[in-house]
This record gives structure tokens, sequence and C-alpha cells, in this order.
């Protein structure tokens, strides 16, 4: 499995919690109509809250401002991820996704990259 990670921080427009509504009941449905024709197996999103646990952690640390959440997009492969994103429906797929993300995320401020998972604690995931 490969995993593109991308770290999220909104537009400056709009609230947190308008952010995720959008993220959550919008963004996703495009994500998951289009999951097949990027080669996408699973998507995840990480929606940042416990807003006084997570200030009392950054100041406890020095920290930079929580990002606004965490997208986790799943591939078989780089093999796989690469086939995919050569074909019409990838790219068009890849468009529609990105002029999406535009309306919402602040894209010159949220990192993305692709990534090998390695589990060190725990090899299910609790319910």
């Amino acid at each position: 499995m490969i995993k593109l990670v991308f770290c999220l921080r909104r537009r400056a427009e709009l609230t947190r919690g308008e952010f995720q509504d959008y993220w959550r009941n919008q963004h996703a449905e495009l994500v998951r109509e289009r999951a097949a024709a990027i080669g996408a197996v699973r998507y995840v999103q990480v929606h940042t809250a416990y807003e006084q646990l997570n200030q009392a952690l950054r100041a406890g640390r020095g920290g930079p401002e929580a990002y606004d959440g965490v997208a986790e997009l799943w591939f078989e492969s780089r093999a796989t991820l690469e086939a995919s994103f050569a074909t019409d429906a990838a790219r068009h797929a890849g468009a529609a996704l990105l002029d999406d993300e535009r309306t919402f995320i602040d894209l010159a401020n949220s990192p993305i990259w692709l990534a090998d998972e390695h589990v060190i604690v725990g090899n299910e995931v609790p319910d």
C-alpha cells in the first residue's frame, strides 16, 4: 500500500466548522464518486477536534497552530497509482477534485505527500 497524506488548512474566510462541514458533507461525496477513477481503495478524513486539549498540547511543546484536518487516500501500490493517473478518467477526476478543493482549502499552506505506513503498535484499528 501507498498512502497520500494531505494536511489541510482552511481558506481564511471559513470557520473551522464551516470548513469541516463542507469537507465531510460535500467534498467527501466527490471523492467517493471518483475513487475508482483515481485508483483509491480507501479515503479517510481526520478532523481536528478537542480545541482546548489541542491548545494545551501545542503550548506544552511550543508547536504551531493545528491543521484543520488530514486527508488520507490509500492506493494498492505505487505502480497502480501511477497507472491510474495516466488515464483520461483519472486526470478528469483529479481536476474536478482540485477545482472543488480550491473553494475551501488553502492549498498554498496545505502540504501533500506520498508515504509508506509502518504500524508500530496495533495491527487492527479499534472500533
